[in-house]
């Protein structure tokens, strides 16, 4: 079972009936150590209180089950962990389960808790929850607690949520923030305008995603991000200098995995020209996304821009970088991002459809979402449902 690094029973109303949820190991829970999926940090000391963020799940009367295993340090994309395990994708056990929560997304997706909490900082919830065809929600950047998260400073991270269906993830978001409302999360969207932005992504997801807003049968515009390249590599580098900074002395201990300290290696040269550059690029691509949005209420675009790959793939070299191609960009810019699952025509692996909103309207987000996944779930279940209708990219 190596989504789990350590499993226990952690609640102060353990009740029987109890939602289940697991957290990732970069998260603070008293009496553990936090290690983030590293031997470098095994002998780390046992975290003396929780996060904040694990104490509002458990004063909510949520059951921690245990801490779940990750890409080590939170710096890959593949999930794959030599040292504790890799946990399996519960879509394809060939395929990655997607990093860097790798072990919450895959507990979720083998229905092991009811819930997870995993950290987003270039993708690392929305990526494996489209992996392992589970919901995953990056909220605003600075809306959730990041007290007791490992690493302790950053510009890109956010704690985000797991979950199988809509109304667990806004259980957990209720639980995790005190701002959360959830009756927004959960009423009629009928009016909304939604912004399909142009994305590269295989045919198969494209068209994946325009029938299930076809199914979703709400107004629809095209949107063009311009900056959606230069807002990843700026990702990229800011992730890269900051990575560096808290894991850096880590470097030559002999404990790190090989990937992980190549990856450092490198990242210790990022030049201070490079991250002054990518922060003028993170101020100019959020007031694209801003002003995107004052066109429509959300954008949606594909999660990932093709099937996650194989283990055998990603270990014998072939690049997952262009993974977080969709996703790493809203680090950057700050906004609320949501992966839900879609189905697809030519595989039984989901997809995942990507939906961001304006900043501090993560209620909104999940709202779309609630919506979608109803009526995925409908059309579905209806013999004759308009499923297949052609896509009307003018409506």
């Amino acid at each position: 079972m190596n989504a789990f690094l350590q499993a226990f029973d952690l609640s102060t109303h353990p009740r029987a009936e109890a939602p289940t949820v697991a957290i990732k190991d970069s998260i603070d829970i008293a009496g553990y150590p936090t290690t983030a999926g590293s031997l470098a940090l095994a002998a780390a000391p046992v975290a003396t209180q929780h996060a904040e963020v694990v104490q509002r799940l458990l004063d909510a009367g949520w059951r921690i089950t245990g801490k779940t295993n990750m890409h080590e340090l939170a710096f890959g994309m593949t999930g794959i962990n030599d040292f504790y395990g890799t946990p399996p994708n519960p879509q394809d056990v060939t395929r990655i389960p997607g990093g860097s929560s790798s072990g919450s997304a895959s507990a979720v997706g083998q229905k092991l808790v009811d819930a997870a909490l995993g950290t987003d900082t270039g993708g690392s919830v929305r990526g494996p929850a489209a992996c392992c065809g589970v919901i995953g929600l990056k909220p605003t950047f600075g809306r959730v607690s990041r007290q007791g998260i490992m690493p302790g400073m950053t510009t890109l991270d956010c704690v985000g949520p797991f979950a199988r269906d809509m109304k667990t993830l806004i259980d957990v978001m209720r639980a995790i923030d005190p701002s959360f409302q959830a009756d927004k999360a959960s009423c009629a969207i009928a009016k909304t305008r939604i912004g399909i932005v142009d994305a590269e992504a295989e045919q198969d997801i494209t068209e994946a995603l325009a029938e299930a807003m076809t199914c979703a049968d709400l107004a629809t515009h095209r949107i063009t991000l311009h900056s959606m390249k230069p807002a990843f590599t700026a990702g990229l580098t800011i992730i890269n200098a900051e990575t560096w900074r808290a894991f850096g002395h880590l470097i030559g201990n002999g404990k790190l995995g090989a990937d992980i300290e190549a990856r450092l290696r490198a990242a210790s040269n990022t030049a201070l020209a490079d991250l002054q550059a990518a922060e003028r690029v993170r101020r100019s691509f959020s007031d694209e996304v801003d002003h995107a949005l004052d066109q429509v209420d959300v954008l949606v675009m594909p999660t990932l821009p093709a099937l996650p790959i194989t283990l055998e793939a990603a270990r014998t070299g072939t690049s997952v970088l262009g993974m977080s191609a969709l996703i790493r960009p809203f680090n950057l810019s700050g906004h609320p991002a949501l992966t839900l699952p879609i189905p697809l025509k030519t595989s039984t692996l989901k997809a995942g459809l990507q939906i961001i909103g304006r900043k501090g309207q993560d209620e909104q987000v999940c709202a779309v979402a609630a919506h979608i996944e109803t009526m995925l779930a409908h059309h579905q279940g209806a013999p004759h449902a308009p499923w297949n209708k052609p896509y009307d990219e003018t409506n």
